[in-house]
Formats: structure tokens, C-alpha cells, sequence
């Protein structure tokens, strides 16, 4: 049953079965157990470092499986400070806001209803994958024992001393108020003071930016916001929670339009990731955006670097040493941008699943910082935003095509072995510069699956490109 609900970067699955309360119970104490362990080994013994942040969204399984996660957390003897229905973004800004050992945020981000999970952070916010400790943590949820867990059922909380010598307490907390003025900080103060005006159009996708936008940007002077989907309180979604399908952008493209809005934003379920579609209703493509945003962020960070994951648009490398900064290729995913982002104590980084990340935001991702950063470059230009896009679109992409293919390596190797003379790179899957075009192909982590990027000059030479790449790479997986 644990197995099937732990995966690369997060625990995920249906509810009730395989995720259940028994396994967040689990969960919850193995979580508690290995990050006092890693905030112990890390030096951090002062009160706060006993503690663990709690949220959860807006899904109909999320209250009880807080609970559960919440009781197996106490149970260990770790104090659970529980920020109530937030974003996943604010369980981030709360660990480092509090100085707790940790997190963890109950979701199941852009994932149809019938689906939770929770994603775990240590101190600082840094993420917990399968190789920075999810691997360890299910290990430890398969150790406890089905009687130990009835026996909290039966007494929530236990009454008894756990592991550290007692029954950890639990309080609640409203950090909403420290959140808005962080995240004001970087509003553009003629946005503020109502100085300059924008018309956005929001889609919430009926997930946490329902709750999160009012908190954070209700009453501004300066932004003047339409709302689509903001009613969170079902559970269920108009449509899909995930911004990266076109189709889920209808309403969004059709609400720009019609109140001839500045641009519109998209969020998912949990509100860490958005899309943005520009004054014409026309989607912006996320290394785009942040080819663009990097040249009002390096004004203030000469020299500094910028992270992108590698299947970015080349412009991006481009208009960052452009802007004077350095660019930084990483490998796709939060635990690995998150850890570029560090190590180079660069200032944002971007992925093209619309995942931002800020060092002002303790170098994590947010939607909320998102939007702001795009609120603000927008408001110190006279330009409409397809304008301000134009420059970086200097290539042609093929967008993400996945294929079936049972034997991934053997069809890496064909690839390499057809172009010989292309220069070949295995950041993250192979990457492939023939010259004329450059790809990607990366590996599912959990499906038969290889996935496709490619760019060129123009739109016949990636067609012609992708025609001959497809070939060797599988059965083409419809849209």
C-alpha cells in the first residue's frame, strides 16, 4: 500500500485507497521522526526546531487526512503549528517565517478531485524528494505498526510520551497577514498607491488561489481583478486544475477579451504554479515569461545568475547574458532547481510547468511571488505585455511530445547514434544540438514514456526534425 502512494517528489494517490487516514497516520509520524532527525544533525536545538508547519487545501479528503498526518505527527512528541486552508507556497514562507525544522503541505496539486497527498519540506523549506529523504521516510512508515496506529485512532494525540518524552502540542496559527506583507514588498509602489492601474483576469481553477488572492491582493488600489473560479468550497473543479493543458485556459483567454483585461493568470490546485496569457488571450509560454522577467529582476542583481531547466528556449540563455546576467541549465524538477537556485544564490528561476522560484521567496516556488513579479515588470512599462514578449520569441518550438516506448535507453542510444556529429549533453536525458536544431528527450520517471522538445530558426526545420526524431523514439502519444 506505501508503495503506491510515494513517488518522485511528493506522496500521491486516490483516496481513500491506497492514501487513507491509517497511512497518513504513517506518514505523519516517519515524516516527524526523520526531520527532527535531520534538524538535530543540522545543529538546530533551539525550541522552534521542534516544531512542524501544517496546511492543507481546499480537496474533500484534506481535513481528515490533516488530522491523521497531524496526530501520527504529535505522536512522535514534534509540536505541530497548523496554518489552516492555505496555499502550498505558504506552508513554505511559514517554516522559514517560524524557523521550524519543517513542513508539510496536504495536496494533491493539479490531480483530479479524488486525489491528495502531501508534500514535505525540511528546514528552510528545502525539498523532500526520493533522494533527499521520501525514500527514508517511507522506509520508516513501513515500520509502524497497524495496532500503534489504532491505538492513536482510539485516543487522538495518545495522552502517552512519545519518542523525544512527550505528546508533541498542537496550535493554529494565521499567518496571513505576515504573508501580504511580505509579498508586498515587491509590489511596484505606483501599483500600490494606485498610481498605475492593471485589469487582470484571474481563473483559481476552484483551488487555493480562490482563498490565497483575496488574503494577499484584495484592496490594492492599483489592481483592478475579475475572478473566474474562485468558489473553492466543493471540492471539485470546473475544469482541470492544471494551466499547462490549453483547454483549461478557455474560460481564462475568453474572460481576457471580453473585459480587455492587461493579461490573465491561470493557477493550479495548490497555487505554487500559474500561466499567464497576455492582453490578446494568447498563452505565454513559461521560459518566455521568465526571459522576460529576468531583465527587470537583473537590474538590481548585476552579474547575478539565473536558473532554467533545460528544455527552455535557447532566447533564455540568451537574453540573460543579454541583461548581464549568468545562465544557469538545470535538470527539471523542484529538488533540483531549488538546489541550483541555492547554490548559485540566484535571484529566479523558471520551468516551463510554470513553476517560478524566488531567493526572496527562501528559493522556493510561488504563483503569488509570480504574479507579483509580473504586476510589477508590467506596471514600469507603457508597453502592452505581447509586446514585451515579442523579443524573446526568437525561435520556433515543438512543444512537449511525448511516446510509448518500453526500451527508453535503447532508443537514447539510436538517437545519439544518428547524429553523430551533433554535440551531445546528459544533464537531464540527452540533449542534442545538430545545428540546424537542438532538442531534449527526457525519460518518464513512473511511465513507458519519452518526452520530446525540440527548437529551431524556423517552423519548417522542427517539423522536418520532429518527423525524423519520431522515428526513432516510439509511438507518438496523442494530446
Amino acid at each position: 500500500m506505501l508503495s503506491k502512494v510515494f513517488k518522485a517528489y511528493d506522496v500521491r494517490a486516490t483516496y481513500p485507497k491506497p492514501l487513507n487516514e491509517k497511512v497518513a497516520w504513517q506518514i505523519g509520524y516517519a515524516t516527524a521522526q526523520y526531520l527532527m532527525g535531520d534538524a538535530e544533525a543540522q545543529g538546530l536545538l533551539d525550541p522552534m526546531s521542534r516544531h512542524l508547519v501544517v496546511g492543507h487545501d481546499m480537496r474533500k479528503s484534506s481535513p481528515s487526512l490533516t488530522h491523521a498526518l497531524t496526530d501520527g505527527i504529535r505522536a512522535f512528541g514534534t509540536h505541530v503549528i497548523d496554518v489552516g486552508l492555505v496555499d502550498t507556497p505558504m506552508v513554505y514562507f511559514a517554516i522559514n517565517h517560524l524557523g521550524c525544522a519543517g513542513g508539510v503541505q496536504v495536496t494533491a496539486s493539479h490531480n483530479p478531485a479524488n486525489y491528495n497527498g502531501f508534500k514535505i519540506s525540511k528546514v528552510h523549506a528545502k525539498p523532500v524528494g526520493s533522494d533527499t529523504g521520501l525514500g527514508e521516510i517511507e522506509r520508516l512508515s513501513a515500520l509502524i505498526e497497524r495496532e500503534k496506529f489504532e491505538r492513536e485512532k482510539a485516543s487522538p494525540g495518545g495522552g502517552r510520551p512519545g519518542q523525544l518524552g512527550q505528546v508533541g502540542r498542537l496550535e493554529s496559527r494565521d499567518l496571513w497577514q505576515a504573508y501580504r506583507a511580505h509579498l508586498s514588498r515587491f509590489l511596484d509602489p505606483a501599483i500600490v498607491a494606485g498610481k498605475r492601474t492593471l485589469k487582470i483576469v484571474i481563473d483559481a481553477s476552484n483551488g487555493m488561489a480562490g482563498t490565497m488572492v483575496p488574503k494577499l491582493f484584495g484592496g490594492i488600489a492599483g489592481l483592478k481583478i475579475i475572478e473566474i473560479n474562485f468558489d473553492n468550497s466543493s471540492g471539485e473543479f470546473v475544469h482541470e486544475p492544471n494551466p499547462l493543458v490549453e483547454a483549461n485556459l478557455d474560460q481564462l483567454r475568453e474572460g481576457v477579451r471580453k473585459h480587455k483585461a492587461d493579461f490573465g493568470v491561470c493557477f493550479d490546485g495548490d497555487a505554487d504554479r500559474c500561466m499567464i496569457v497576455d492582453e490578446e488571450g494568447e498563452p505565454v509560454g513559461c521560459d518566455l515569461l521568465l526571459a522576460w522577467l529576468v531583465k527587470d529582476m537583473l537590474k538590481g542583481h548585476a552579474g547575478a545568475s539565473v536558473v532554467y531547466d533545460l528544455r527552455s528556449s535557447r532566447s533564455v540563455a540568451e537574453t540573460v547574458r543579454e541583461s548581464g546576467g549568468v545562465p544557469v541549465e538545470s535538470r527539471v524538477g523542484h529538488v533540483f532547481m531549488k538546489a541550483k537556485l541555492a547554490e548559485t544564490n540566484a535571484p529566479i528561476g523558471g520551468e516551463l510547468s510554470g513553476h517560478f522560484y524566488f531567493q526572496d521567496m527562501s528559493g522556493t516556488d510561488s504563483g503569488a511571488r509570480a504574479f507579483v513579479a509580473v504586476v510589477s515588470a508590467l506596471a514600469r512599462s507603457t508597453k502592452p505585455l505581447s509586446a514585451l514578449i515579442a523579443p524573446s520569441k526568437r525561435y520556433e518550438q515543438s512543444g512537449e511530445i511525448n511516446f510509448e516506448n518500453e526500451n527508453k535507453d535503447g532508443a537514447i542510444a539510436a538517437l545519439k547514434k544518428a547524429y553523430p556529429k551533433a554535440k551531445v549533453t546528459t544533464l537531464d536525458g540527452v540533449s542534442l544540438d545538430n545545428g540546424a536544431w537542438w532538442c531534449n528527450v527526457r525519460m518518464s520517471n513512473t511511465e513507458p514514456l519519452l518526452r520530446l522538445n525540440l527548437e529551431a530558426k524556423d517552423r519548417a526545420t522542427v517539423d522536418k526534425a520532429v518527423a525524423e526524431v519520431s522515428k526513432l523514439l516510439g509511438k507518438r502519444v496523442a494530446h
